[in-house]
């Protein structure tokens, strides 16, 4: 995987399949390699310590949060709060 493979994951609105965290939804903050990437809900995983999870193990939703993934992308600080708010602002239901 490119870098510019790695980065179209960012900013990505998915939702874990399996394990303790199955079916709660996630924002993509960063990619570690092929296999794991970063994800924050804004809550009880937050910015400074997002959650590793297999990329295999995601359900990706065509939801792309525009404001985050270009703020981590520019190396700007994202606030939990606005990660929250966009997970709030989407109707999840509509999203599977």
């Amino acid at each position: 995987m490119n870098c510019l493979e790695e980065n179209s994951h960012i900013g990505k609105l998915v939702f874990s399949k399996t394990g303790r965290d199955k079916n709660k939804f996630f924002i993509i903050v960063g990619t570690l390699n092929e296999e794991y990437v970063y994800l924050s809900d804004g809550k009880l995983r937050l910015v400074e310590k997002p959650k590793k999870k297999k990329v295999k193990h995601l359900g990706f939703t065509n939801v792309v949060a525009d404001e985050i993934k270009n703020m981590l992308l520019s190396n700007n600080k994202v606030s939990n709060s606005l990660i929250r708010e966009f997970l709030q602002s989407h109707d999840m239901n509509k999203e599977v």
